[in-house]
Order: C-alpha cells, then sequence, then structure tokens
C-alpha cells in the first residue's frame, strides 16, 4: 500500500498537478482519507523525502519540492558521546 501512495503521488507531482510548494495533507489527515493506518502515509512520504519529492516544512507538513534538491536530514544520530564519557 505505501508503493502505491508513493507511486500516485510521485505522478501527481511529475505531472505538475502538485505544484512546487504546494503543501500535502497531515499523515493523519491522508490516512483518514484513504482508509488506511498512518504508517503507511508516513512511509510513502518519507520515500519521497528521500527521492527529493518532498521537502519538511516544519509544523506546517510536508510540500513538494523542486525534485532531488532538498533531501530529507536523517534523524538517527551518529554517535552519542555521553555514552564515550567516563566520570
Amino acid at each position: 500500500m505505501t508503493r502505491q501512495i508513493r507511486e500516485q503521488l510521485d505522478a501527481l507531482i511529475d505531472e505538475g498537478a502538485l505544484a512546487i510548494g504546494t503543501l500535502l495533507p497531515s499523515e493523519r489527515e491522508l490516512a483518514n482519507t484513504l482508509k488506511v493506518a498512518r504508517n503507511v502515509v508516513r512511509g510513502a512520504y518519507e520515500q519521497l523525502m528521500d527521492a527529493g519529492k518532498l521537502r519538511s516544512e516544519g509544523r506546517r507538513g510536508r510540500s513538494v519540492s523542486r525534485g532531488g534538491t532538498t533531501k530529507r536530514k536523517s534523524t538517527k544520530s551518529k554517535s552519542s558521546k555521553s555514552k564515550s564519557r567516563k566520570k
């Protein structure tokens, strides 16, 4: 299901039906509309962000990007300095 949503949104972006800067519905809103779990929509949005098709607008949500120019920042930390420190 994630793939189908991603492919539909990707096609809408490529066709210009979703213009650059267009805010997408929230994960919850789109999930309710499509009657799918929220994590399904989140997965589709994240894949499109990784591909540079969407960008995060913070609390405003996600919007259509210029395509390939804006990558999502990783939320995983590379290392934890506090774990290696000794008192």
